[in-house]
């Protein structure tokens, strides 16, 4: 698999950090981690959400092509987790696009999750949610993640690893409590999507709802853990912060270590790579070259940079052999410490975002994945196979990056989006049943 130079020289030009705060605090990783387990249970995650969660619509906008409605709701996941959840980011809000009139008897909707950097709600209003409804009758309800106070994320920068579990948890029963709402409402059937993490994000709400849903998650792939161990997002982490931490706090290499239990296989091969590819005798003896797949050397880059390893180091020939040798050990040493805090986000990410640890949607024929040839922000490589652990699910490439193709493929996210409800309609018989009939649990 080549990567995207694209990819590459945009994460390159931004400014933007992430976990510059660290892991988080132990005592809530550990509160995090004790309701995942009730999460890897579809029926125990949905009995988490009342199914008459308040909604509450706060303002309706009539616009010449349809009706917007805005509201907002307090997170089912901040009632199980106060104070994990910060009281300013406990309520959620959202926009709803209506037609002003019905096209058939059905009333899809789609529900959109946002993706890295897609924040606020006009992004995806213009290009994604008012073209679905022009097109294909398509109602959308957009989340805002802008409006959520402390889990606010300036530049798309999260402060804490464990910031992404708060938000995949408070939208997985976010999910669930809308999905009711809609269904409540007279609609259906129910679709959800997402871009890069939304569309992760999207996966696991889809397979903790006990019904058969639409779901096309787009740019997105099986676990989060390649994003910020492998893609070029990684070398926007604080490693020498995160190992520091790893090490002077006896909670994160002792108890949550046993927590989350041994490396994955996946860890310890991305481990593997590690070891083999930042190997100092091998690259004074030029045994890594230049000329070796973009992947590999792009890799190579990124953990140049997260080292702070001097470029020359592979040309030293002027200096001496001990010099040579007292180098190796200082950076040996700082290495595999830094290793292992690359092993600890790899088991942790997994734990908790890895979508084998959580249940399968209903249909995986209405799964449709889209994914990008040449990402270089989720790399695919040596990570189980999304539609091999959904057996059934469409894998549908773009011939392009991570960038290209969310600049440039809405059209064929809408259409994805479509073709599922038409393949959920036609499966279920849902054009001769009634609303509240077609979608029993």
């Amino acid at each position: 698999m080549t990567v995207s130079r694209l990819d590459q020289f945009y994460r390159s030009i931004l400014v933007s950090k992430f976990f510059t705060k660290g892991w988080g605090k132990p005592e809530n990783i550990k509160k995090l981690y004790q309701i995942r387990q009730s999460m890897r249970d579809r029926d125990k995650c949905y009995a988490l959400v009342s199914k008459n969660h308040p909604i509450q619509i706060d303002k309706e906008e009539e616009q010449s092509d349809c009706f917007i409605l805005s509201g907002h709701f307090k997170s089912p996941f901040a009632e199980h987790l106060p104070g994990v959840v910060p009281e300013a980011s406990e309520n959620a809000y959202f926009q709803m696009l209506l037609p002003k009139t019905w096209k058939t008897s059905l009333r899809p909707l789609c529900l959109h999750l946002a993706g890295t950097g897609d924040h606020y709600f006009w992004r995806r209003r213009t290009f994604m949610a008012k073209p679905l409804l022009k097109e294909y009758g398509i109602v959308s309800l957009i989340f805002d993640y802008m409006a959520r106070g402390n889990l606010k994320i300036n530049r798309s920068n999260l402060h804490n690893v464990s910031d992404i579990f708060v938000m995949g948890g408070c939208l997985a029963l976010e999910s669930i409590a809308l999905f009711n709402w809609c269904e409540r409402q007279g609609f259906g059937p129910l679709g959800i999507t997402g871009i890069s993490m939304g569309g992760h994000m999207a996966c696991i709400a889809a397979g903790v709802w006990p019904k058969p849903v639409v779901l096309v998650p787009c740019l997105s792939w099986t676990t989060a853990s390649c994003v910020f161990t492998q893609g070029v997002m990684s070398a926007c982490i604080p490693w020498q912060l995160l190992q520091n931490q790893y090490f002077t706090n006896d909670n994160y290499h002792g108890e949550i270590r046993k927590l989350i239990g041994p490396l994955t296989k996946k860890a310890q091969e991305d481990s593997n790579h590690f070891e083999k590819h930042f190997d100092l005798a091998k690259m004074n003896s030029g045994t890594i070259t230049p000329h070796e797949d973009s992947l590999k050397q792009l890799k190579n880059d990124r953990l140049d940079r997260m080292f702070n390893l001097p470029t020359r180091l592979a040309s030293t020939k002027t200096e001496s052999s001990a010099e040579q040798r007292g180098k190796t050990d200082s950076l040996s040493k700082k290495d595999l410490m830094t290793g292992e805090a690359l092993q600890f986000m790899n088991s942790i990410m997994d734990e908790f975002t890895h979508l084998a640890n959580y249940d399968t949607p209903v249909d995986t024929s209405l799964v449709i994945v889209i994914a990008a040839k040449d990402d270089a922000y989720v790399l695919r490589d040596g990570v189980e196979d999304l539609t091999h652990l959904w057996k059934g699910a469409e894998l549908r490439l773009i011939d392009s990056g991570h960038v290209a193709a969310f600049i440039f493929n809405q059209k064929l996210f809408r259409k994805a989006i479509s073709d599922g409800f038409e393949r959920l309609t036609q499966k279920y018989n849902l054009e001769n049943n009634p609303v509240e009939a077609r979608m029993e649990k």
